[in-house]
């Protein structure tokens, strides 16, 4: 039977969550299939353009593809969830999609496609080490290996769990040193945005947006005398995902970082996450330190210019 691909419109989200939950073999990823969905089609098409394509035999959806153009240069396009049905695989389902979507990236004026993260919309930073057919997929189709990224994961299982530390003893130490430390609200947006920027350049803005204030999200933040010193967030793109955090360079070693650290997963825990995945890590000494978090997730992140 031939596949059909074709551009899907946002009333067949709930297919796309469904096939997703059986096609993303890994559990973590299977069970926050509709939070995946949504942050990757439904909210990233504020930031971006988005296409998503589903790939039908007869009238079965068997596999779906999300893109977008990266936001900050419409040179570099993105494939950010590719999902087939396992009952479909190996029948050319996932290339008639990823060459579709070369098509589709090209016409909006990409020159490279890149199997990696987009954010701040983002579900992996590229393609899981254990996901081994998409990895040889990629290799087949002429895609070259450029980065590995990592998550650390914070274990939330258990009362004595490093990452569930008390906080409130540092809390008091820097009350005594002027530091407030509180949850953020809408209000603290502009701040937070501002501070960002300033400190870290200007990424993390929407990601911020989509911790404060939304539901099962969140973010706290470290002040004093009005002046923001370091934040940390959580559930922007999926529940169970720690991330941004950034502390201002002159209060490094304050013991700020841990303290909002663990703020954040401990609001996780309570909202019935057990494993929380810090999402493409920088500083590993840091996070096995504060939470004992340790690496587990592995990705490679791969591009190919296209017409090559």
């Amino acid at each position: 039977m031939e596949t059909e691909i074709v551009e899907l419109t946002a009333d067949r989200t709930p297919d796309v969550v469904e096939l997703c939950r059986r096609a993303l073999d890994l559990p973590e990823d299977a069970a926050e299939a509709p939070e995946v969905v949504d942050a990757l089609w439904t909210r990233a098409v504020v930031d971006r353009p988005v296409v998503a394509l589903g790939a039908y035999r007869g009238a079965e959806l068997v596999g779906v593809l999300v893109c977008s153009v990266a936001a900050r240069d419409a040179r570099l396009g993105h494939v950010d969830l590719v999902a087939v049905d396992p009952a479909h695989r190996r029948r050319g389902v996932g290339r008639a999609l990823l060459s579709y979507a070369e098509r589709t990236l090209a016409g909006l004026g990409a020159v490279e496609v890149l199997l990696a993260g987009n954010p701040p919309y983002y579900a992996w930073p590229g393609i899981d080490v254990r996901y081994t057919p998409a990895i040889c997929a990629a290799l087949a189709l002429g895609y070259r290996q450029d980065r590995t990224a990592w998550n650390m994961t914070a274990d939330l299982s258990y009362d004595g769990s490093p990452a569930l530390r008390p906080t409130e003893p540092a809390e008091a130490r820097l009350a005594g040193q002027g530091v407030t430390v509180r949850r953020a609200a809408a209000g603290d947006l502009p701040a937070l945005a501002e501070f960002a920027r300033a400190t870290f350049g200007g990424a993390w803005d929407a990601e911020l947006a989509g911790s404060v204030g939304r539901e099962g999200a969140g973010c706290h933040l470290a002040e004093r005398d009005g002046t923001v010193l370091g934040f940390a967030a959580y559930g922007s793109s999926r529940p169970s995902w720690f991330g941004p955090m950034g502390t201002a360079p002159a209060a490094e070693g304050s013991g700020i970082g841990g303290v909002l650290l663990r703020r954040c997963l401990r609001d996780q825990r309570a909202a019935g996450v057990t494993a929380a995945q810090i999402g493409w890590v920088g500083p590993v000494p840091f996070y096995s330190g504060s939470a004992g978090a340790r690496i587990e997730r592995v990705f490679f992140l791969y591009r190919r210019a296209l017409g090559d």
